[in-house]
């Protein structure tokens, strides 16, 4: 009776130590601590162009992978993520446009991380006149550049034999912000046009003619041409879809009209994505998705990037929770994430370019140790 006794009086001290230790805060069970660990709150900012899916990964993320890591994010144009990331104001940054050499000096040991594929549609307002409106690079240069100003124009109408064109002015409106989506533009633009890449280039910025109009965002420029007979503009794919916009079909270098959609930008990366690529830390200004060698590739497509520091303690404010989830959000954004990108009519990542990724933020560290990625 005195061992059971003793016994029991032993059980009861053990349970009353472990209860007052767990009260106490110094030992949390495991599901806590892991909780604890990825609990954060992640920033970011930039471009437009992949804005719709990335609100939606991130609204599933939050709600059915990690409730406990809020991720924000602020569609204020690729040259304002990119002018963040250098100044180390969020945490990551989204772009169109890669960086280029001297981004990279203010930016040192960034990554590139391809995120998704998206396209720039021609959109117009002309009422009677459907998406299909034949357009080649020259006239859309042309149209931008301020050299060709009616819709009936010869150099319009005679490629498009079945439709009248009205006799009425074209309005055309721009980004008025840094943009990567007029990166992408005009690098059409200048391949398409030698007048435009002699006069104006390629930029997230450039010298518009002065009687043009500038609206803020790919939701800013879908809202002018909407509003306004007669208009033009350049927006990603997702806002005209989203928007029930008219589009242009653009001539790509095999001679075919091409309408943007899921298959001709899947033609377009495929055949840029099997000739090789280049490493997260790496330069991506070579990669050009633009007049892809396809007969049916729509030939204004690009990748679009997201960009985070190799080593996450320069960023003020990183902890380790932090820096882990923010590795473990980007592993899912180019895994699980792709999934979300058909629905919203961008292209999902080849296999070859999310094997690029994971080297990439499996190379991601703080303090110069590595995160776990799940």
């Amino acid at each position: 009776m005195k061992t059971k006794y003793t016994i029991t009086i032993a059980v009861v001290v053990i349970i009353t130590i472990i209860a007052s230790v767990l009260a106490s805060g110094y030992l949390t069970p495991a599901s806590t601590q892991s909780n604890a660990q990825t609990s954060a709150t992640i920033n970011g900012a930039g471009a437009t162009f992949p804005q719709p899916l990335l609100n939606a990964m991130i609204t599933e993320y939050q709600t059915d992978v990690k409730p406990n890591v809020q991720v924000n994010y602020n569609g204020v144009g690729s040259g304002t993520g990119i002018s963040d990331l250098e100044t180390k104001t969020m945490d990551f940054a989204a772009s169109d446009a890669p960086l280029g050499a001297s981004d990279m000096a203010k930016a040192p040991d960034a990554l590139h991380i391809p995120e998704t594929i998206g396209a720039v549609t021609i959109a117009y307002n002309l009422p009677g006149v459907p998406s299909g409106l034949h357009l080649t690079g020259k006239i859309i240069a042309d149209i931008f550049q301020g050299t060709v100003t009616m819709w009936n124009d010869p150099e319009i109408q005679s490629i498009n034999n079945n439709t009248t064109l009205p006799a009425l002015a074209i309005e055309v409106v721009h980004r008025s912000d840094g943009s990567g989506t007029t990166f992408i533009f005009t690098g059409y633009l200048s391949s398409s046009s030698s007048a435009w890449n002699v006069s104006i280039g390629q930029g997230k910025t450039v010298a518009w003619p002065s009687n043009e109009i500038g609206a803020n965002g790919n939701p800013g420029v879908a809202s002018v041409v909407q509003g306004t007979t007669g208009m033009i503009g350049y927006v990603e794919l997702a806002y005209a879809l989203q928007n029930n916009m008219t589009v242009a079909a653009v001539q790509n270098p095999s001679g075919n009209w091409i309408l943007p959609n899921l298959s001709s930008i899947q033609d377009a990366v495929q055949c840029v994505a099997s000739s090789g690529l280049p490493a997260g830390d790496q330069s991506w200004t070579q990669v050009n998705l633009l007049n892809a060698p396809e007969s049916q590739a729509y030939p204004i497509a690009s990748f679009t990037y997201l960009l985070v520091y190799k080593e996450l303690n320069v960023v003020p404010g990183m902890t380790h929770a932090k820096a882990t989830a923010l590795v473990q959000f980007l592993w899912w954004v180019v895994h699980d994430g792709q999934n979300l990108a058909p629905n919203l009519q961008y292209v999902a990542l080849p296999s070859s370019v999310v094997k690029i990724d994971e080297v990439t933020i499996e190379s991601m560290t703080f303090n110069g140790q590595h995160l776990s990625t799940s």
